[in-house]
């Protein structure tokens, strides 16, 4: 398929995704919210762990660091959403910025539980600090934004907000991936040796992967506040960090749409599990969660390239 068409195919779907939000119930156009705000941080954690190979259990926090900035300065200073995105971005970004700085020295699962301690600490932070971040009672009746005059109060209205802003950074991410930076973050994990040796910046592009990667995941988290209207700590423990994680491998690490597919899985596939209504189904009301951890365990094993390695895959049988 050229180019051309995939961007019109590729448009087109997300047209009849916009669309459908007419056709689904309230709680159905909630889920697809839920989607693309998780998308936008996996997003992130993709470009950190899949393109520039620097393992992350941290993103949750970037998450959590961007819904409490939203929640904080909305509710309590009333300052606008549309200057709240941009204060999350760079707050994260820095914060990410410093957080790299371990990758420097460490590698593989060394990194991994290190920025799962980061994760720990801010949501240890979060929960003890009530001063700030209101504890374990959160902060709520954080507001929606409005759209020039436009209210995003209802349901349909902030996905479609959520939607158009999840484009934009893909487009943004997309621009990324395909400059000089993009190659130098694939260098990067592929062999950093080499890439040193071809004149590339190991300490900056490492610090850079994990800044924007952070940055992404604070930005998911602005429009997380916005869709629940309410921020408390245990959405932001390290076990969403896992989910996420678990969202890039499943989709395919290192690919643009895995993040898509993954978060697309995580978040649909054990509610379709659980709200099921055919007769054949109604065991799954209570055994979704197992059915649920069968079914990534087999596509693991069977696929551990993620799902959009199936191409590849077949590809490979064909030339053998």
């Amino acid at each position: 398929m050229s180019p051309a068409a995939r961007n019109i195919a590729l448009a087109i779907a997300i047209l009849a995704l916009a669309t459908s939000a007419f056709f689904l119930q309230r709680s159905q156009v909630y889920l697809l919210s839920l989607c693309c705000v998780y998308v936008m941080a996996t997003m992130g954690l993709n470009l950190t762990m899949g393109y520039a190979g620097q393992m992350s259990l941290g993103q949750a926090a970037f998450f959590g660091i961007g819904a409490y900035i939203d929640a904080i300065l909305t509710t309590k200073l009333g300052v606008s959403f549309w200057v709240v995105i941009p204060i999350a971005a760079v707050a994260c970004f820095f914060v990410g910025l410093a957080l790299g700085f371990p990758a420097l020295r460490v590698q593989h699962h060394y990194l991994a539980f290190a920025t799962l301690g980061f994760n720990v600490l801010v949501y240890l932070v979060m929960r003890n600090e009530e001063a700030l971040t209101g504890g374990t009672f959160g902060i709520s009746n954080v507001p929606r934004p409005y759209l020039f005059t436009w209210s995003l109060d209802s349901e349909r209205a902030y996905f479609w907000f959520t939607l158009a802003a999840l484009v934009i950074v893909a487009i943004l991410m997309r621009l990324l991936l395909r400059s000089p930076w993009g190659r130098a973050f694939a260098a990067l994990r592929d062999n950093p040796i080499r890439a040193e040796s071809l004149g590339i910046n190991i300490t900056a592009y490492t610090l850079l992967a994990f800044a924007i990667g952070a940055a992404y995941g604070g930005v998911g988290g602005v429009f997380y506040a916005g869709l629940v209207q309410y921020v408390e700590p245990s959405t932001f423990y390290f076990t969403t960090s896992l989910m996420m994680l678990l969202a890039v491998i499943l989709g395919g690490s290192g690919r643009f749409f895995g993040p898509v597919i993954g978060t697309v899985i995580v978040i649909l596939l054990p509610e379709v599990l659980r709200s099921s209504s055919s007769p054949a189904l109604q065991f799954m009301q209570k055994w979704y969660l197992v059915a649920f951890g069968v079914a990534l365990v087999v596509l693991m094993v069977w696929l551990p390239g993620g799902l959009l390695s199936i191409g590849d895959r077949r590809a490979r049988k064909a030339a053998a």
